[in-house]
């Protein structure tokens, strides 16, 4: 992938850093993956598309939603992989 501008709410990023112990910045870098594994979300209709793109940082699998607006993707929430989403991930590197 390219550069790419993001965008992420401030509380949410900072929810998830009480929460997770990581914010939105740290799972930046899940977009420059070389295997990076990317979804539709459509497990709800959010009004609007949403992806979810599992990726590798620092050798665990995390999982970014985000949408695209005109002037840069925008994180909605992230939090490491379950065991399924892992497997995922795993599967699709190994094809």
């Amino acid at each position: 992938m390219g550069l790419m501008d993001f965008e992420w709410d401030v509380a949410k990023s900072d929810l998830c850093q009480i929460s997770r112990n990581f914010d939105f910045t740290y799972v930046l870098s899940v977009f420059i993956d070389p295997n990076l594994l990317i979804e539709k979300d459509q497990r709800w209709d959010y009004g609007e598309e949403r992806f979810r793109a599992l990726g590798v940082i620092d050798e665990k699998v995390f999982v970014v939603i985000y949408t695209k607006r005109p002037s840069a993707m925008r994180i909605i929430s992230a939090r490491r992989a379950n065991r399924r989403e892992v497997r995922r991930y795993e599967e699709n590197h190994s094809s």
